[in-house]
């Protein structure tokens, strides 16, 4: 037998929903349910961190930004309000990128272009999309939640990214198929509910980029699964929260980690480190006995067209040249040369 020698304070929670029917495949409600009858995965609000900015930019995709739109990462303040200071937010690292693509921001979780572009938009134009992901709302009308201050339950969020590779249809979560009594007499009995949190063409964008954080971003480290994935980490300030929400075309998993009382986990302990590592040992159990041959596809709607762009950049190339990435546009706002 193997015993701790000591008890884990940390918590965490694990929830995965299959994208096309709602149901809950597998739930983690925490470390032990002797010791707290708290699900984590339904009853805690959490901050949510960059979890926010895929919802952010599908409402920047959907009103005429890019993949190749160039934003700006650097010091920025922004005007708080009558008798406010100004706010003056910094990326992890605490560097500056300068002028980069909408997708190589998402990627890397640039902090200032993802107020930039909730400033540009105006939180009066995101906020219905928090009601549309079905998110606890309603979302704090300040720029500051570009960066997720707002709160949502890990199964409300895993529901809301479920609808990227859905075609951007949102399934309500269902974790009870049906309820008889012991003469198998049905008592209840509930079904999938849909709803259009997003046009599809948007839904293959977004995912697109999303699947640009595995290759290229913050989750990089799984891409070595090798299997068409997508995700977004997130992390909360003073590193009290760690997220990882991700998606093949078939199911949504999320990891989240923190402590019941809101206190830093550690530092450096960002969804990167802490909760990405458990979302991908999740995805290696799922993924044994899968045809890794044939693996299923995120299918694009047939107005999405794919044009050759400088990662860098944002600007048309030939297919071959350096640096060059096949883009995902919405037909009619694909960059000419």
């Amino acid at each position: 037998t193997v015993r701790l020698e000591q008890t884990p304070l940390l918590e965490g929670a694990v929830v995965a929903i299959e994208n096309r029917t709602g149901y809950v495949l597998a739930m983690v409600g925490g470390y032990n349910f002797g010791r707290s009858k708290f699900n984590r995965a339904t009853q805690a609000l959490r901050q949510i961190g960059s979890t926010f900015k895929p919802i952010l930019y599908t409402a920047a995709i959907d009103r005429g930004l890019t993949p190749a739109t160039l934003l700006v990462d650097e010091p920025h303040a922004f005007d708080a309000g009558a008798g406010q200071p100004p706010y003056t937010p910094r990326n992890y690292d605490g560097k500056f990128d300068g002028p980069l693509t909408l997708r190589t921001a998402l990627e890397r979780s640039r902090n200032i272009p993802a107020v930039l572009t909730m400033e540009m938009l105006g939180p009066a134009q995101v906020a219905p999309y928090v009601e549309r992901f079905g998110l606890p709302g309603p979302m704090p009308p300040y720029l500051s939640s570009a960066l997720g201050a707002g709160e949502s339950t890990l199964l409300a969020l895993a529901s809301a990214y479920s609808a990227f590779p859905n075609h951007g249809v949102r399934m309500d979560p269902v974790d009870v198929l049906s309820v008889a009594d012991r003469e198998g007499v049905l008592l209840e009995e509930h079904t999938p509910a849909a709803h259009d949190a997003l046009r599809a063409d948007t839904a293959y964008v977004m995912t697109s980029l999303l699947r640009g954080v595995v290759q290229r971003g913050t989750a990089a480290s799984a891409n070595a699964l090798n299997w068409p994935l997508a995700g977004k980490t997130g992390t909360v300030n003073d590193y009290t929260d760690a997220w990882f929400m991700g998606f093949d075309p078939e199911i949504t998993l999320g990891v989240w980690l923190g402590y019941d009382e809101k206190k830093p986990i550690g530092n450096g302990e960002t969804g990167t480190t802490a909760a990405l590592p458990i979302w991908i040992d999740i995805m290696k159990a799922y993924l044994e006995g899968r045809d890794r041959d044939n693996p299923p596809a995120f299918e694009p709607p047939a107005n999405i067209v794919f044009v050759p762009v400088n990662r860098h950049t944002g600007q048309p190339v030939d297919a071959g040249a350096p640096d060059a990435i096949q883009e995902a546009f919405i037909t009619g706002t694909q960059p000419t040369r």
